[in-house]
Order: C-alpha cells, then structure tokens, then sequence
C-alpha cells in the first residue's frame, strides 16, 4: 500500500528544503541525524533513509560483547590481583613477540 502527501518547498532563503511528514519519519525511523538518499528518476524524487556507520558499530559492539562472554564468565572468579598478572603476562608476551 502506498500512501502520499502534499507539500511545498519551504521559502527561499531555506534553499528548497521541504518538510517530511512526522508520520512518514516515524515508520521510516528516521531522526535529526539521519542520512537520506535522493534518487532522480524521470519526472520523480524518490528518498530513502540510509544505514550509517554508527548503527553498524553497534551491531559488531554486541557481537564483540557476545564473543568475549566465556572470558567475561571466567574473570568473575578470579581477583583483580590475578586479572592483573595475566595481564602483564599478556603483554610481556606480546612485547617479546614483536621484538623479534
């Protein structure tokens, strides 16, 4: 089903900016820092929002997050002092890898 609305380009001293309808941002999920894209297709405009960087860096944080849980389990019975040794061991080890 398609739906459709008037509008006009606001003044022009906003530079032909037009106003997209609440309802129609608010199915389509796009807010203030929304990206969209504008599609010239004969006589028509079509406009589409457009996924960005950040909400896929949230996507690979929570797969990171979930990868990491059996470690995050593991932690839990140890004490910072233990956490801190393997730490240093990890990064002593590190050093020693790169160095040659």
């Amino acid at each position: 089903m398609s739906e459709s609305t008037l509008t006009r380009v606001t003044h022009p001293l906003r530079r032909g900016q037009l106003t997209i309808p609440a309802e129609f941002r608010r199915r389509l999920g796009i807010g203030d820092d929304t990206l969209l894209q504008l599609t010239l297709r004969e006589d028509r405009i079509e406009v589409r929002p457009v996924v960005t960087a950040p909400a896929n860096r949230m996507a690979w944080a929570r797969e990171l997050h979930a990868m990491f849980a059996p470690v995050r389990q593991e932690a839990q019975a140890m004490d910072e002092a233990e956490i801190d040794t393997l730490i240093d061991e990890a990064v002593e080890e590190a050093r020693s890898k790169s160095d040659g």
